[in-house]
C-alpha cells in the first residue's frame, strides 16, 4: 500500500515538473523577427521622340507571272517536232517556234486557191488592155511578181472605180480574200512565242491529234511577277499606284523591293477587302512563290511607334517619372499586327519598351542600366 501511494506521488511530481518546464520554455522562446523585402522590379525604357511615322499594311499573297499566256490550237493536226522539244522549263527567245502542227493538206489548199486568183487575173487581162489601159501595167506588173511560194501580196489599188467594178464582177476581190483567209488560217499552224519566256505546263506530246480549241499548255515571261494581295477596305484611300513594298519570304531569310502596279477599283462583298497587284522582279523568284508584302501606305506626323502589347485600355501607356510607373492617355492612330501608332505623347517621356507583368500606377521600378535610353535615378 506505501509503495502504491509513494509511486503515485512522485508520478504527480514528474508531470508537474513536465507542464512547467514546458510552460517556461515556451514563455522564454525568442521569435525572430519577419523581414518583408521590397522586390524593386527592373524596366526597359524607350524615350520618346515624336516624328513621322509610315504606316505600313501588312499582307500575303501568291507569286504569279505578269505575262502570262494560256496556248490553245485554232486548227486540227498532228503534232510535228521542231527545233526544241515542247517541255516544261523550255526557254523560248520572242519569235522562236514553240509547236509546229502538220499543214500539208491545208497548205495544198491554199496554193489551190493561189492558182485561182492567177488564172482570174490572167483571165482579166485583156480586158483591161481594151478597155481600161492605164489599169493594165500596175495588173500585169502585180502577175509577173506574184510568188506561188510566199503569201500573197495586196492587190494593185484600182485607177477608178470603173475598173474596181469590173474587178468585182469578175470574181478578183472574192477569189483574193479567199485566198487571204486560207493563208491566215494556214499560219495558225505555226504557234511562235509572243516574248522571252519558258513553258511551265504541257498537255501534247509530239506525234499527238491536236484537234482545233484545244489546250496545249502555258507559257509566261519569268522576268516580271505579281503578288496579289487583299487588304482591309479602311485601306482603300491609301493604296495608289507606284507605292513602293517589300517583299519577304515565310522564313523571313530573303527580301525584295517591289511597287504596286494597279488597285482594283472594286471591294469583294463577302470579305470586305480589296485587292492590290505588288509588281517585284528578281531572278530567284519563282512563279507560285508565298510572300509576305508590307505596303507603305501613308505618313503619321508627329506620331509615335510602340508595341501592341504595351498599349493599356486601349488608351494609355506606363511611362517612368522619377521610377515610379504612370499611366499617359495616348490616342491610337493606327493598328498593325504588332504595333500601334499613336498621338500624344510628351518628347522626352520615358515609356516602358517591354510590358510589366502585373504594373501598376505608382509602382516603384528600376531602369535597367543597359537600356538605350537609360532614365537619371
Amino acid at each position: 500500500m506505501n509503495h502504491k501511494v509513494v509511486s503515485g506521488v512522485l508520478g504527480a511530481i514528474l508531470v508537474a515538473l513536465g507542464i512547467y518546464g514546458a510552460s517556461y520554455l515556451i514563455q522564454n522562446k525568442k521569435k525572430p523577427k519577419s523581414i518583408v523585402q521590397k522586390v524593386i522590379k527592373t524596366v526597359y525604357v524607350d524615350t520618346v521622340e515624336n516624328g513621322e511615322v509610315p504606316v505600313i499594311i501588312n499582307a500575303n499573297g501568291t507569286i504569279v507571272a505578269k505575262r502570262r499566256i494560256e496556248l490553245f490550237s485554232e486548227v486540227q493536226g498532228v503534232f510535228v517536232a521542231s527545233s526544241k522539244l515542247f517541255r516544261e522549263g523550255q526557254s523560248y527567245r520572242k519569235g522562236e517556234v514553240l509547236l509546229r502542227i502538220n499543214d500539208e493538206e491545208f497548205g495544198a489548199s491554199v496554193q489551190s486557191q493561189k492558182s485561182m486568183l492567177v488564172n482570174l487575173i490572167t483571165g482579166v487581162l485583156p480586158d483591161l488592155r481594151l478597155d481600161y489601159p492605164e489599169a493594165f501595167p500596175a495588173w500585169e506588173q502585180y502577175l509577173k511578181n506574184f510568188d506561188m511560194g510566199k503569201a500573197t501580196s495586196e492587190l494593185p489599188e484600182p485607177a477608178s472605180q470603173q475598173v474596181k467594178n469590173f474587178l468585182i464582177g469578175r470574181g478578183v476581190y472574192a477569189s483574193y480574200y479567199n485566198l487571204k483567209n486560207l493563208e491566215q488560217r494556214l499560219s495558225k499552224h505555226v504557234i511562235r512565242a509572243p516574248f522571252d519566256g519558258i513553258l511551265t505546263e504541257v498537255q501534247v506530246n509530239e506525234g499527238t491529234l491536236v484537234r482545233a480549241g484545244q489546250r496545249l499548255g502555258e507559257f509566261i515571261d519569268p522576268s516580271v511577277y505579281e503578288v496579289e494581295v487583299s487588304v482591309n477596305k479602311s485601306f482603300a484611300p491609301y493604296l495608289k499606284a507606284g507605292e513602293e513594298v517589300e517583299l519577304s519570304n515565310l522564313e523571313n531569310t530573303a527580301s525584295w523591293n517591289g511597287k504596286v502596279s494597279r488597285v482594283n477599283g472594286k471591294i469583294d462583298q463577302a470579305t470586305q477587302t480589296i485587292t492590290a497587284f505588288v509588281e517585284v522582279a528578281a531572278p530567284e523568284i519563282k512563279e507560285g512563290m508565298y510572300l509576305q508584302a508590307n505596303i507603305h501606305a501613308r505618313n503619321v506626323d508627329d506620331a509615335y511607334q510602340i508595341e501592341r502589347s504595351l498599349l493599356v485600355d486601349r488608351s494609355r501607356v506606363f511611362a517612368v517619372k522619377d521610377t515610379v510607373l504612370e499611366l499617359l492617355p495616348v490616342k491610337p492612330v493606327f493598328y498593325s499586327e504588332k504595333h500601334v501608332i499613336v498621338k500624344g505623347l510628351k518628347d522626352g517621356a520615358h515609356v516602358l519598351a517591354k510590358a510589366v507583368p502585373g504594373a501598376y500606377p505608382g509602382m516603384v521600378v528600376k531602369v535597367a542600366e543597359t537600356d538605350l535610353n537609360p532614365v537619371a535615378q
